[in-house]
């Protein structure tokens, strides 16, 4: 035998019967078949024992001094360290009733004296195969239940980091609003359910005034910073229930604005154009203003199945080119 292998546990069983005798000839012949034995003539040692050490299987005198052997089975199933221990009982009473009390406490069998060893020895034998094949199926479920749990967990995570994707992929990278391809798609959805519900949508165009003279005089990363900073800006005044800012461009902002007349649209417009020129951002090239400011183009309109939302974006880039040609810093309205 190598060094790493070691013998297999031997299987431990405890007998309990305060007959000395029957404890000797139990003890002796189940040792003579490989099995480690202890001892104890009445139920509070065994019970002591069973605790400190729990055995593979016990087997229980029911007529004993001051606990019997019910009393001493009842005990064990009540405690969990101990409760999972097959308990075989012997027992000189062999009325039904008695049979039926010692199953009722959680025996697996019963044997009755006088007995003879080689039934004893095929009850211990069943019984303790049973066990193991007990434990082999609770530690499969275990198991089982661990791979499930971690299924879970790597299901959970896979879940969030999709969501996190989809969040990302809708996520200007620069002004940390919404891109693009979040505008045209909110702005799709948003126009089919309003064209079904009859109510009006709102479009604002924003664009930052002169910004190419901003970035040649400043460099990209100046630029950049002021792009967040005026996002930040848009983002003020609009209530985020079902309203929508995004990067529509370059220097060119988009917000979708769902159930809200032209009027309410102009005026947020207006908080808007006003939020970005109270930053005082210094815009030294520019020709109008020696900060950075914000020219808007608003449009609405009632989304219908003869009208197309690309309209609608292109009156508002009509009236954002109306406020540009009429020097910048201001909101045009184009229906």
């Amino acid at each position: 035998m190598s060094e790493n292998q070691t013998e297999p546990r031997k299987i431990s069983i405890l007998i309990v019967d305060d007959t000395p005798n029957n404890l000797r000839f139990l003890s002796s012949m189940l040792l003579e078949h490989g099995y480690e034995v202890r001892k104890a003539i009445n139920g509070k040692m065994a019970l002591r024992s069973a605790q400190a050490e729990p055995p593979d299987l016990i087997l229980l005198d029911v007529r004993m001094p001051d606990m019997s052997g019910y009393e001493v089975c009842h005990a064990l199933k009540e405690k969990p360290e101990t409760r999972e221990i097959p308990v075989i009982f012997l027992s000189a009473l062999d009325h039904e009733k008695d049979k039926v009390i010692a199953f009722e406490m959680g025996a697996v069998d019963y044997v009755t004296k006088p007995f003879q060893f080689q039934e004893v020895l095929s009850r211990v034998k069943t019984h303790i195969t049973i066990q193991h094949q007990r434990q082999l199926l609770m530690q499969q479920k275990a198991r089982l239940e661990e791979e499930v749990r971690a299924h879970r967990e790597t299901e959970l995570a896979l879940k969030k980091a999709n969501q996190e994707l989809q969040r990302l992929a809708s996520i200007d990278t620069v002004t940390h609003v919404a891109n693009r391809r979040c505008f045209d798609e909110y702005f799709q959805e948003q126009w089919q359910q309003l064209a079904l519900q009859k109510e009006a949508i709102s479009l604002i165009l924003c664009e930052i005034d002169e910004f190419n003279a901003y970035i040649e005089t400043n460099g990209d990363p100046t630029a950049d910073e002021c792009l967040r900073t005026v996002a930040w800006a848009i983002s003020r005044p609009i209530k985020p229930a079902k309203n929508l800012v995004a990067r529509y461009s370059d220097a060119k902002f988009g917000l979708i604005l769902p159930r809200t007349t032209v009027a309410e649209a102009f005026r947020v417009a207006e908080q808007i154009r006003i939020e970005v020129a109270q930053l005082k951002l210094h815009h030294a090239a520019a020709q109008v203003s020696p900060y950075v400011t914000v020219s808007l183009g608003v449009s609405s309109g009632v989304p219908s199945s003869k009208s197309q939302p690309k309209t609608l974006i292109e009156t508002a880039d009509r009236g954002l080119h109306e406020a540009i040609n009429q020097g910048y810093n201001r909101t045009v309205i184009h229906q």
